[in-house]
C-alpha cells in the first residue's frame, strides 16, 4: 500500500485547487485586454456562453477519465485504452505543461519584480509615460529577468514538493480565498472612482453591434483556455478525488468561480481605465504599463497596486502548481517517495527551458522564428496548436473510446444527474465540441476562414 496515491482531503480543497489552476493569468491578465480589443460586454457575454456550453462539458470529460482510473494522465489513458496509442494524449499534456510553464514562469518573474518594486516604493513618483520605458528596460535586463524567473520557479517547486494535501491543497485553501478578498477590495476602489460608470457599462452592457466573427473566435479561445482544458491537468487533479464526490457539482463550482473571477477582473480594470481616459484596447501591457499609471494617480493607489500584484502572484502560482504537478505526477505515478527529487529535477529543467524565453526581449531579441522571438513563438505553438489538439483528442477519446455505461456510472456517482441531462452532455461532447474545436483550430492556423 505504500504506493497508494494521495487524495484531496475535502471536496472544497479539490475545487479551490482546480479553480486555482483555471484562474491564472488567462482570467486576470488576458481576459481584460482581449475584452478591451474585442467589444467589451459583447465579447464577455459570448465568453460566458462558451464557458458553460463547451468548457463545462469538456471539463466533465476530463474529470471522468481521472476519477474513474485514479491515475495520472498517461497511465489513465493506458488503463482505459490498453494496447493503443491513446496514451499519447497524456504525453502531449505533459509536454504542453512543461513548455507552457517554462514561459509562464517568466511572466511570473515579471510579477515578482513589480511586486518587489511596489513594496519598496520603486514606482513612486513616476509619470504615466515612464511606465512603458520601465517595462521595456525590465524585460530586457537579462540578469533581473532570469533571477526573477528562478524565484518564481523555486516558489512553485517548494509547494509541489509538499504533495497534493500538504502542498497544493493547503496553499490553495489560503491563496484562493485571499485572492477573492483582494479582488473585492480592488473592485470597490475601482468602481467608486469618478467616471468609473463608463467602464462598467463598457464591460457589462453588451452592444451586439460590436460582435464580429473575430470576437466570437476570441471568446471561444478564452473560454477554452480559462479552464485549463486540453492539457489533461484536470485528469490528473480529478484522479486525487474520492469516488463519492459529485463530478457535475465540482465542475459547475469550478466554472462558476472562473466566471466570477473573470467578472471581478473586468470590474477591477475597466472602471479605472475609463476613469482616467485610457484606451481599453491597450493589449498585453495593460497590467505592467497602464495599471501602474492608473494606480499612481488615485488616492491610496500605491497600496492598491501592491494588493493587485499580490493577487496576480497568487493566481499565477496556483496555475503554475497544476502545470508542474502534471509533469511530476507522470514521473512519480503515485509514489510519494519519488516526489521531492522528481519535483526538484523537473523544476530545474523547466527553469533552464525558460531561459531563452526570459532573454527574448534582451540579448536574444534578434533570434526570430518565423518573424517572432522565442517567447512569442513558443506561446503560439503551445496556445494555438498543442492546447487545441489536446482538447480535440480528449473530446474524441471520451465518447468514442470509453464505454458509455462507464461514463454514465462515473458522472452519476454521488450526484443527482439524470439520464436526460447525461444524454445532452454526451451529445455535446460527441458531436458538437469536436466540430467546434476543429473549426477554431483551422481558423487559428489560417487554413480555413470561418467568418
Amino acid at each position: 500500500m505504500e504506493n497508494k496515491q494521495e487524495q484531496w482531503t475535502s471536496k472544497l480543497g479539490f475545487i479551490l485547487a482546480a479553480a486555482g489552476s483555471a484562474i491564472g493569468l488567462g482570467a486576470i491578465w488576458k481576459l481584460p485586454y482581449v475584452a478591451g480589443t474585442s467589444g467589451g460586454g459583447a465579447f464577455f457575454l459570448i465568453f460566458i456562453l462558451f464557458t458553460i456550453f463547451i468548457g463545462l462539458p469538456l471539463l466533465l470529460a476530463e474529470f471522468t477519465i481521472g476519477r474513474h482510473t485514479q491515475k495520472e494522465a498517461i497511465s489513465a489513458y493506458k488503463t482505459l485504452a490498453p494496447g493503443t496509442q491513446w496514451h499519447w494524449i497524456g504525453k502531449l499534456g505533459v509536454g504542453t505543461s512543461f513548455l507552457l510553464l517554462s514561459f509562464y514562469s517568466v511572466v511570473g518573474g515579471w510579477i515578482v519584480i513589480y511586486l518587489f518594486r511596489s513594496l519598496t516604493g520603486g514606482l513612486r513618483g513616476m509619470k504615466a509615460e515612464q511606465f512603458g520605458q520601465l517595462f521595456d528596460s525590465t524585460i530586457s535586463n537579462p540578469t533581473l529577468v532570469i533571477f526573477a524567473h528562478f524565484i518564481f520557479m523555486l516558489m512553485t517547486v517548494l509547494v509541489v514538493q509538499g504533495g497534493v494535501q500538504k502542498g497544493i491543497e493547503r496553499s490553495s485553501k489560503f491563496m484562493m480565498p485571499a485572492l477573492f478578498l483582494l479582488f473585492l477590495l480592488i473592485v470597490f476602489r475601482s468602481v467608486t472612482l469618478d467616471g468609473a460608470s463608463e467602464g462598467i457599462r463598457f464591460f457589462l452592457m453588451p452592444d451586439i453591434s460590436l460582435l464580429t466573427g473575430e470576437t466570437i473566435l476570441f471568446a471561444l479561445g478564452q473560454a477554452f483556455f480559462s479552464l485549463s482544458l486540453g492539457v489533461s491537468i484536470m485528469v490528473t487533479y480529478s484522479s486525487y478525488l474520492n469516488s463519492q464526490e459529485s463530478l457535475p457539482k465540482s465542475a459547475t463550482s469550478i466554472v462558476g468561480l472562473t466566471i466570477f473571477i473573470s467578472i471581478l477582473a473586468g470590474l477591477a480594470i475597466f472602471p479605472a481605465v475609463f476613469a482616467y481616459g485610457i484606451e481599453p484596447a491597450e493589449g498585453p501591457p495593460l497590467i505592467f504599463i497602464v495599471l501602474p499609471a492608473v494606480f499612481s494617480s488615485i488616492p491610496l493607489g500605491e497600496f492598491f497596486f501592491v494588493l493587485f500584484m499580490v493577487l496576480l502572484l497568487f493566481a499565477t502560482l496556483t496555475s503554475a502548481f497544476s502545470l508542474l504537478e502534471m509533469v511530476v505526477a507522470s514521473i512519480t505515478k503515485g509514489d510519494n517517495k519519488k516526489r521531492k527529487k522528481a519535483t526538484l529535477v523537473t523544476g530545474f529543467l523547466i527553469f533552464l527551458m525558460g531561459i531563452p524565453s526570459a532573454l527574448s526581449y534582451g540579448p536574444m531579441s534578434d533570434l526570430l522564428i518565423l518573424g517572432n522571438n522565442f517567447f512569442d513563438s513558443l506561446d503560439y505553438v503551445v496556445s494555438n496548436i498543442m492546447l487545441p489538439l489536446g482538447a480535440l483528442l480528449i473530446s474524441l477519446f471520451v465518447p468514442y473510446r470509453v464505454k458509455k455505461a462507464v461514463i454514465y456510472e462515473e458522472l452519476t456517482k454521488g450526484s443527482n444527474m439524470n439520464k436526460h441531462i447525461f444524454n445532452i452532455w454526451y451529445f455535446l461532447v460527441k458531436y458538437i465540441i469536436p466540430v467546434v474545436i476543429i473549426l477554431v483550430f483551422l481558423n487559428v492556423l489560417g487554413i480555413f476562414d470561418l467568418f
